[in-house]
């Protein structure tokens, strides 16, 4: 019965700990956006090769001067 008197505050330090981080998060602003993050990945930043013209393509065979 004795350690109640242990985990009764231990408990109530934690949760005063829990909520403080977060209040924390929300001002620090952790949770303004929560849709863009996960819109982002289905949107493909590369852009693809565009391929060369035939007077602009390289020709290995040909020794450069």
């Amino acid at each position: 019965m004795d350690i109640i008197y242990v985990l009764v505050p231990l408990s109530l330090l934690l949760l005063a700990i829990a909520i403080g981080i977060f209040f924390w998060a929300v001002r620090s602003g952790q949770f303004d956006d929560m849709e863009s993050p996960a819109h982002k990945i289905l949107f493909d930043d590369d852009e693809p090769e565009k391929p060369q013209a035939p007077d602009q393509a390289t020709d290995d065979t040909q020794p450069r001067c």
